[in-house]
């Protein structure tokens, strides 16, 4: 069977989903290719971001009326899965009922730039495509260490979540954000959680005094670091996870009833055979695009984590806006336009940042001004039972723009919106310093914050 279309996605991700819904309403033949039906609406909604923050915050409510520490957690895992399930559901059948579009499981490569080869589990045919998107996301990278193999006790973030049997013991190999997210659930959950990394020191990319806020915060949570240390190997039987290291020299051994492997993301395309089509990737083993996410064939587009820009869903859906534009309009809204980016990182409390660090601005040239507001210093933190944190801004001293902010403390993934539109509109750091803001909220704190910018 062979079939010719109009367009094929590959990938059911944010981006993906969102672009056949527009395709197939515009009358176009579209075949959306998804590899594993537990993967409907992408990284985010089943592996990513909602299942990881309903584990985050059933962690933070976690109360000690008699329930033990296995059966609270066991039952976040199970309620985690059923709402997972759900969403997923929604996201297929919101997809498979629209006009023109066809859902297919099964894998997807490239024969040549036109001709995509899919393989079910019943068949395997070609189908040619006008246009081609690819929305594949990526993975987790797995370094090469010997008996470091993801099974059994040894877990990517993906299938750490589904794990139901409460790990007294966890060992995280790195110290980034996702190890962070996850140190932090699983100490609240109970879980005696070391995180072992070949840094020096805690976050090294971000300012001195907000990566040693952030190291404090998990001191006081009970969380072990190991720095400067080198994996030898990994072992694990039926009981533990015997993880061999060496730190200065001297070689040392820690065992764990789970090791959660959390250094870092690789672009999914292994499957792809990228190379029939002619689509160059990047040295970092990303797909190449350009402002209007057109790889280096221009029918053909990468959309979402696989072109290798800031891994988040709102950005993959961004780039959905990007496509569309070039699709309607020859792309008057590109990659050039995009507003600047925040993200949130669920740390304990939330890691919020838009634009520069200090030493990031210093490093380009910038003359700036600095202010600094601890926690403890805002009413709401006291309410909400946890003052941990610092706010810092950085302002361009020749012109009162906002150059970047982060916000360490509760809520602050609300908040930060507040200093992204601020940017967006080019006021300068006087319009927050002099907002009128609701109290009591962690938002008026940022009155305080850049009051003190001198």
């Amino acid at each position: 069977m062979n079939k010719r279309v109009d367009n094929i996605i590959i990938g059911f991700g944010k981006a993906g989903k969102t672009l056949a819904n527009y395709l197939g309403n515009k009358g176009e033949k579209t075949i959306l290719v998804e590899k594993s039906s537990l993967m409907y609406g992408g990284t985010c909604i089943n592996v990513g971001c909602i299942p990881s923050k309903f584990l985050a915050t059933s962690a933070d409510r976690r109360s000690f009326s008699g329930i033990s520490d296995e059966e609270y957690y066991k039952n976040s895992v199970v309620n985690k899965k059923s709402l997972v399930a759900k969403l997923n559901k929604a996201n297929y059948d919101k997809v498979a009922g629209i006009n023109n579009v066809e859902v297919i499981d099964g894998c997807a490569s490239f024969k040549d730039e036109h001709t995509i080869l899919i393989k079910t589990a019943r068949e395997e045919y070609e189908v040619y495509a006008e246009r081609i998107f690819i929305n594949t996301g990526s993975t987790p990278f797995i370094p090469d260490i010997e008996g470091l193999k993801i099974e059994n006790r040894i877990h990517t973030s993906e299938s750490l979540m589904n794990l139901e049997e409460f790990p007294h013991t966890l060992t995280i190999f790195g110290s980034g954000f996702i190890g962070l997210e996850f140190a932090a659930s699983y100490a609240k959950f109970g879980t005696k959680v070391t995180i072992i990394d070949k840094a020096d020191k805690l976050l090294p990319r971000e300012d001195d005094d907000v990566a040693n806020e952030v190291f404090e915060s998990y001191k006081a949570l009970g969380v072990n670091f190991i720095f400067n240390a080198g994996i030898d190997h990994v072992e694990q039987d039926e009981n533990k996870v015997t993880i061999s290291y060496t730190v200065n020299g001297e070689k040392s051994q820690i065992y764990s009833d789970a090791l959660l492997v959390a250094t870092g993301r690789k672009a999914n395309i292994k499957d792809l055979n990228l190379a029939n089509a002619g689509v160059e990737i990047s040295e970092r083993g990303f797909i190449n695009v350009n402002k209007h996410l057109q790889t280096n064939k221009p029918h053909i587009f990468a959309m979402g984590d696989v072109n290798g820009g800031p891994q988040f869903t709102y950005v993959s859906l961004d780039d959905n806006r990007i496509v569309k534009s070039y699709l309607e309009d020859n792309g008057s809204y590109s990659k050039d336009d995009r507003q600047p980016i925040a993200f949130s990182a669920f740390l304990h409390p939330t890691f919020s940042k838009v634009g520069l660090s200090e030493k990031d601005a210093l490093e380009k040239g910038y003359k700036i001004k600095v202010a600094t507001l601890p926690v403890t210093a805002i009413p709401k933190a006291k309410i909400l039972g946890n003052q941990t944190g610092i706010y810092k801004a950085v302002v361009d001293a020749d012109t009162n723009q906002i150059l970047g902010v982060v916000l360490f403390g509760e809520d602050s993934h609300e908040v930060i919106n507040i200093v992204v539109l601020a940017i967006i509109m080019k006021q300068p750091y006087t319009m927050l310093a002099n907002q009128i803001f609701t109290h009591p909220t962690m938002a008026e704190a940022l009155n305080d914050l850049f009051v003190l910018i001198k």
